[in-house]
Parts: structure tokens; C-alpha cells; sequence
């Protein structure tokens, strides 16, 4: 049987590229600051009435990017679909556009609640259970964060006293598969959390050579005996400006 994940291909230009459907736009923000909550996003738009400054295109309707300001910088704000391809299709986007520095949060399931209780999760790696990395990072079990992407997140929190503790997650396509057996292994493996995009995320990072931030958040509970969604629909919103600041800070810390 062919093991097709194992077909690396590290060939730098495809059939399509992300310059083949989108405009590099002179001007844009050298940061990007994303999140999977569109409520988080828009919190901010009503708030501050920040100008759109691009869109993000797909079957599903569009995306604006807006332009937001903080401490004096320009900085690209936009939703990131959920699921690794979609997410890695938007940040490719992104990239293309000018963006140089990007972070990227969301919630997780929690997998070590004693660990991560009111805490900011740091992820350091991510386990590969999803197929997108696979495109853009030679196949290995897990991925490395960015390292200077984490000095600059740690530096951040430290100053800014936020609690934070920093491991592995795992990532996975497949939400509703998450079985008994498969949480075991990861936590047995020291993974913290799991969610569906930071490996992904972290391999098109590595790819396109862009220094990458991405910080989680505790949502639904999967360490228990049985699940728990706690505030998981509210995908963060009930402390959305906390993160939203958080995110601009480590994104400007991260360009100096």
C-alpha cells in the first residue's frame, strides 16, 4: 500500500500558487493577527470601525481584512476558517498580500485540565493527525513551533503577567473522531490540548519562512470521564478583547 503521506514533495513552486490568485498589495501591514472567531472580530469592527483593506475569497462568501491600529502599528486583522486547508489557504493569502509576522489563536479541547486550568496554552509542537502539513513539512510524527515566534510570546506574557504554560497539542482533521483510545495516546504523549489547525499552521509558517505565533485557549474538556463542552460555543468571546490585545502585542513584540 502506498504511504502517500510520505510522498514530500519539497519542489518550492506548484502548479497554483498563492501568487497566481492573489495580488501582493503594496502598503500592507507587515503583521497579521487572525483568530477562529468571527464574534471576536467583529466585537472589535463595531468598537473601533477599523477600514477594510482586502478580502479573503472563497465558495463560501468572503472574508474582509481589516486594518487595525495599535500602539501606533498597522496591523491585518481577519478571521481564519476552521480546519487545517482552510485555515492554510487563508494564511497563504495573507502572505502573499505582505504580511511578514503572524499570530494566530483560538479555542482547544483541553486534554490535561490540572496543567492548563487558567492558563494561555503555548504550543511548542504539534502532533501531525491532519493531512495539510503534510504538503509543506517533511513527514515526521510532530512539528516545532517557530522559535523566535515563542521567545516573543513568552516575553509577552511574562511581562503582561498572563498565566501561560507551554507543551505539545495535537492536531486533528477529524472533530468527531476523537475516540477514548486516541485521547489516552496523546495524553500520554504530554499533549495539552487538541484542535484542528496549529500543525498545519506552524508547517506553511516553516514553509514560507514567516516567524509564527499561535496561542490557544481552554474550551470543552476531554479530561474527564465524560465530555464536557463547558463555554466552547462561545469560542472565546467572553474575554475576546483580552486575546484580541494579547495577539497585537506579541504580534508587534514579534516584528522588532
Amino acid at each position: 500500500m502506498a504511504l502517500y503521506f510520505s510522498d514530500f514533495d519539497e519542489e518550492k513552486i506548484a502548479f497554483v500558487n498563492p501568487w497566481d490568485t492573489t495580488k501582493k498589495q503594496e502598503g500592507f501591514p507587515s503583521v497579521a493577527v487572525s483568530t477562529f472567531s468571527a464574534d471576536i472580530v467583529e466585537d472589535y469592527v463595531r468598537e473601533c470601525n477599523p477600514p477594510e483593506i482586502a478580502k479573503i475569497y472563497t465558495a463560501n462568501g468572503y472574508y474582509p481584512v481589516y486594518q487595525a491600529e495599535y500602539k501606533g502599528e498597522k496591523i491585518a486583522l481577519f478571521v481564519s476558517r476552521v480546519g487545517a486547508p482552510a485555515c492554510v489557504a487563508g494564511l497563504e493569502e495573507i502572505i502573499q498580500m505582505g504580511a511578514k509576522n503572524i499570530v494566530l489563536f483560538g479555542c482547544c479541547g483541553v486534554l490535561n485540565e490540572n496543567a492548563t486550568k487558567g492558563k494561555i496554552i503555548l504550543p511548542t509542537a504539534a502532533i501531525r493527525d491532519e493531512g495539510t502539513s503534510q504538503y509543506y513539512f517533511p513527514h515526521s510524527e510532530d512539528i516545532k513551533a517557530n522559535e523566535e515566534g515563542l521567545k516573543a510570546a513568552r516575553r509577552c506574557f511574562v511581562d503582561y503577567n498572563i498565566p501561560f504554560v507551554e507543551g505539545k497539542v495535537w492536531t486533528s482533521d477529524a472533530i468527531y473522531r476523537e475516540t477514548p483510545k486516541l485521547i489516552s495516546k496523546r495524553k500520554d504523549a504530554g499533549c495539552l490540548g487538541v484542535d484542528m489547525e496549529c500543525a498545519a499552521a506552524m508547517a506553511v509558517a516553516k514553509f514560507r519562512n514567516v516567524p509564527f505565533i499561535q496561542f490557544l485557549f481552554g474550551a470543552d474538556n476531554l479530561d474527564c470521564t465524560e465530555y464536557d463542552m463547558r463555554d466552547l460555543m462561545l469560542y472565546g468571546r467572553n474575554a475576546g478583547s483580552k486575546y484580541l490585545t494579547l495577539a497585537f502585542e506579541c504580534g508587534i513584540r514579534m516584528k522588532k
